[in-house]
């Protein structure tokens, strides 16, 4: 109760605080398994693509993160798993363990995950190199895969960089991406996703 109302007062104050313009947003997934698979340039990219999201999906959208970033402190640990039930990956896991279990169990339970396959912050407005637990994890648990691409955020609070300043953010959502068991053919078909909807990012401003 107390997590809905505080997402109730939050989502209005981040839409604004953002200049968020969403894109394609009849495409994010109302129900799991599903995977929301998105560029990452700043810690505003959690909260931009939670506000984003119906609300009839909170309830199940969970963030998935790095243990070392979403545990660092007991405040940022209530607010990434108590307020935005994230899911933490460990970086390293001990020999034969599943490091993707705790994503996969959630998949399992029908929920939908949102992932930064970069697995770290990037440049503002760049694309790093994607990890291929993504298509592992959408593969072995049917689970289509959303491409978004984020502009802006990454200027609104750069990595480095504690003091957020305005700057519209814009999420550009694409179609889900069906899994068929090619692993390489989805990674091809998620970069071509990526590009289309990065060429179709609006020209920043600020606000």
């Amino acid at each position: 109760m107390l997590r809905c109302l505080i997402w109730l007062l939050a989502k209005p104050f981040l839409w604004l605080a953002l200049g968020l313009a969403v894109s394609g947003r009849e495409h994010l997934p109302r129900r799991g398994p599903a995977l929301v698979a998105a560029n990452h340039n700043s810690h505003v990219d959690i909260l931009a693509l939670l506000a984003a999201m119906p609300w009839r999906t909170l309830d199940r959208v969970r963030p998935v993160g790095a243990a070392d970033y979403f545990l660092a402190t007991p405040v940022r640990r209530f607010l990434a798993m108590r307020l935005l039930r994230g899911i933490a990956l460990e970086r390293t896991v001990q020999r034969g363990a599943d490091p993707l279990g705790p994503v996969r169990a959630a998949l399992e339970a029908g929920d939908i995950l949102i992932l930064f396959p970069e697995g770290t912050r990037g440049r503002p407005e760049e694309m790093g190199p994607v990890k291929a637990g993504l298509s592992k994890l959408a593969v072995t648990c049917n689970a289509p895969v959303t491409p978004v691409y984020l502009q802006g955020a990454g200027r609104i609070l750069p990595k480095g960089t504690r003091v957020p300043v305005p700057f519209m953010c814009s999420v550009l959502v694409g179609s889900p991406i069906a899994p068929d068991g090619d692993r390489v053919a989805l990674m091809a078909a998620l970069g071509v996703a990526w590009e289309d909807l990065r060429a179709m990012a609006p020209p920043l401003h600020w606000h």
